[in-house]
């Protein structure tokens, strides 16, 4: 079982920046991918951006330029700094991460960008 715990989240003004963390624990073999995701009000979840051991990166059209994904292997953890942030940001972020054929999901942590 692996446990993925995001914080970061909060309020921010338009043109602000967070930076979330998600830290993996539990029994962890390898995780392969991990990344972020998001749900906006009525919206289905999409992907924000993701990174592997091998140095892929895949970062939404929506967010390239802004957003920076980063990993510590060592440390099974995973931040993303968003930078001039939008109202169109706003949405629950959440981490997810590969272990072998087994994905898991963080809880969620809300990002609110106001106008």
């Amino acid at each position: 079982q692996v446990q993925l715990v995001e914080s970061g989240g909060g309020l921010v003004q338009t043109g602000g920046s967070l930076k979330l963390s998600c830290a993996a624990s539990g029994r962890i073999i390898k995780i392969n991918a991990m990344g972020w995701y998001r749900q906006a009000p009525g919206k289905q979840r999409e992907l924000v951006a993701t990174t592997t051991r091998g140095g892929h990166t895949n970062i939404a059209d929506s967010v390239k330029g802004r957003f920076t994904i980063s990993r510590d292997d060592a440390k099974n953890t995973v931040d993303l700094q968003m930078n001039r942030l939008k109202p169109e940001d706003t949405a629950v972020y959440y981490c997810a991460a590969d272990h072998g054929t087994v994905g898991y999901w963080g809880q969620g942590t809300q990002v609110t960008v106001s106008s």
